[in-house]
């Protein structure tokens, strides 16, 4: 087989997409759906892989810019829509996707490639580590009551027109990315996308609905949710459906969790992508009765190691040599020397003896704060080479706050 990548023409995106929908199990798009997803694709960092004039298979990649312990926002890219034909399983195809993709992130100088995986097991082989993950909650708000600081009784909460709040909500989020690892910025294309509400993908549950939450005209929150009507012997069962909720205000925070466990005709509360360290674990009466449970969310790898180590913060000084293995981008392997702090940090080849050694994907994994490297050199992933440094490094590379994907991409 002789596979050919071609970059995608914008006369060629149906043909794309269907392949994919095709690919993931899916039927014919919502044109709401697909739209939303054309806004925002990138041509240029598209490809399309040809088996003579059959399309094989398709991946793309977005432009992004991600919070980093320290609070800088660092190019990254975002591969997408990834896909292979099962017809042409196991011939290179995607190999041949991913190292085009990775050149084209060198090639626009992005530090980092994030992505969020329909089958995680596929991507460590290419250098991606577990770097965050998502808390779900099922809420049983029959039982469970939200406790409030006392300023609460301040607040005003109010419903919204998704679409036209979405300047304000917009403006909420983007004043919390800094303290926020894995946090994406978001454009005006991409705010969009959040508020996009196919018919079609609905499952029964009503249309997107936003409430917004004031202390004195100002912002402070905000919550996007959809309901799902159930009925049986008892009578009402609905569902709060929540897919965003943001707030910097603590009061503000609880108020949206009193409302969502308030609304009328439902008894509980879904929520499936939530930061790990959510506080609402510590409002609520029960924590038992919200059923937490983690799932995989992004993973991630350096692209240029020294770039990417460079632009991040760091909870306590270190200065460390890291022997890193990269078998997919040799350019990265070799030993690095890492000094830095809360400030900032340099970090360049060296020749000098390593202190520690690890994968290219271990130190995706640990990259924003959510792994430890304690953690991996307990299951066998990360080797201390000089006494005391594996503690001091793990420390060094830790978070104040667990790193958070608010949506898939």
């Amino acid at each position: 087989m002789n596979t050919e990548l071609r970059v995608l023409r914008p006369a060629d995106w149906s043909e794309w997409f269907r392949h994919l929908s095709r690919a993931f199990g899916e039927g014919e798009a919502d044109p709401a759906e697909e739209a939303g997803w054309r806004s925002v694709v990138e041509y240029e960092r598209s490809l399309a892989a040809f088996d003579g004039d059959e399309l094989i298979g398709t991946s793309g990649t977005f432009s992004f810019r991600m919070s980093v312990p320290g609070g800088a926002l660092v190019p990254t890219g975002g591969l997408t829509m990834v896909s292979v034909s099962a017809t042409h399983r196991r011939r290179g195809v995607l190999k041949s996707m991913m190292r085009r993709q990775l050149e084209l992130s060198e090639e626009r100088e992005e530090p980092l490639a994030a992505l969020t995986a329909s089958e995680p097991d596929i991507y460590g082989r290419f250098g991606y580590g577990l770097a965050s993950q998502w808390m779900s909650a099922t809420v049983d708000t029959g039982r469970v009551r939200f406790a409030a600081p006392a300023d609460a009784e301040d607040l005003r909460v109010r419903w919204a027109d998704p679409e036209k709040s979405l300047p304000e909500c917009e403006a909420l989020y983007a004043r919390g990315l800094a303290g926020r690892p894995g946090s994406l910025a978001r454009s005006e294309e991409w705010a969009r996308v959040q508020v996009i509400d196919p018919p079609g993908e609905r499952a029964g549950a009503s249309p997107l609905r936003c409430v917004l939450v004031e202390r004195d005209g100002r912002l402070v929150g905000y919550a996007r949710f959809s309901v799902t009507p159930r009925w049986d012997d008892a009578g009402a069962d609905g569902q709060v459906n929540l897919w965003e909720l943001e707030a910097d205000d603590p009061a503000g925070y609880a108020a949206l969790w009193r409302f969502l466990a308030g609304v009328d005709l439902t008894s509980r509360i879904v929520a499936g992508k939530r930061p790990v360290d959510d506080p609402m674990r510590f409002l609520a009466s029960d924590v038992r009765r919200c059923r937490l449970k983690l799932r995989d969310a992004m993973y991630l790898r350096p692209v240029d190691v020294g770039a990417a180590l460079a632009a991040r913060g760091y909870q306590a000084p270190v200065d460390v040599v890291l022997d890193v293995a990269d078998d997919f981008l040799p350019r990265n392997t070799g030993r690095w020397r890492l000094a830095g702090d809360r400030r900032g940090a340099v970090c360049a080849p060296t020749r000098d003896t390593a202190d520690l050694s690890l994968g290219v994907a271990e130190l995706g994994a640990v990259y924003l704060g959510g792994s430890t490297l304690t953690e991996l050199a307990a299951a066998g992933r990360v080797t201390e080479l000089r006494p005391g440094a594996l503690a001091a490094a793990s420390t060094a590379f830790g978070s104040d706050r667990a790193p958070f994907l608010a949506h898939g991409f």
